[in-house]
């Protein structure tokens, strides 16, 4: 059975797509055949494996219109095991055109449910940075939703305004949806990130994962080389970081 992971937030610039990489890359690296689904119209997760999205013919938009399946448009990469689904800026016209179709939220549940479940075991899905049809997309058919969040003040705020849509679409259109919040961008050496993080370890025990996700130069640095961090840096703390929370994602109830 395909486990299905959203990673997703309404702010940029939270190591979303950094997030949707790596830890895909470190499922496969213990064993698990994973898929990424690039559902973003900037396409980050494209470029970041080694994809040129302005020369794709064939994107996930054209899953999502039924003109053709995952598997049809998805691309082996160099990593065994470990496949995408690539996007590009056509989907900023797909938003618009989706919400006229009748059950436009289900497209991709749709589609990922006709794939044979011995395919992959994880489907991570890069979501854009706003809550519009694409991310409803992700969110129908997603089994947890990943939020990443920086030690922010402001940010926080955001986030608790997102749990609460997440929790309309649960109650609405996915009763099994689960939601963890992954804090990333940390920077130990900062008195307000402490503070905050406390705050949040205090305040949302339950779906806070317990692995935190450091500044790290490397993991800036891999996708502009195509590579995720466990094979640009697999030694750097932030590829043990991404390990620590794909052991937490396994163990997840």
């Amino acid at each position: 059975m395909t486990t299905i992971v959203a990673v997703s937030n309404q702010k940029g610039g939270v190591a979303k797509t950094t997030t949707c990489l790596s830890l895909g890359a470190t499922l496969t690296e213990m064993g698990h055949w994973t898929l990424l689904i690039d559902l973003d119209p900037q396409a980050s997760l494209t470029f970041s494996m080694g994809l040129k999205p302005k020369q794709l013919h064939r994107t996930v938009g054209d899953a999502l219109l039924r003109n053709a399946s995952l598997i049809g448009v998805s691309h082996e990469s160099s990593i065994r095991g470990l496949d995408i689904v690539p996007a590009n800026q056509s989907l900023l016209t797909l938003e618009k055109v989706l919400y006229q179709r009748q059950g436009f939220q289900f497209r991709l549940k749709e589609g990922l449910g006709a794939m044979s479940n011995d395919y992959y075991d994880f489907a991570l899905i890069d979501c854009p940075p706003f809550f519009g049809t694409l991310t409803l997309n992700a969110l129908a058919a997603a089994d947890l939703v990943i939020i990443p969040i920086q030690c922010e003040y402001y940010a926080i705020q955001t986030l608790l305004d997102y749990m609460t849509l997440i929790q309309h679409t649960r109650e609405r259109i996915n009763s099994r949806l689960k939601c963890r919040v992954l804090v990333t961008m940390y920077d130990r050496r900062s008195k307000i990130y402490r503070l905050l993080l406390a705050q949040m370890q205090q305040g949302f025990p339950r779906i806070l994962f317990d692995t935190v996700i450091e500044v790290d130069t490397k993991l800036r640095e891999s996708p502009a080389f195509g590579q995720p961090i466990t094979v640009y840096a697999p030694e750097t703390r932030g590829a043990e970081q991404y390990r620590a929370l794909a052991k937490e994602l396994l163990n997840h109830d």
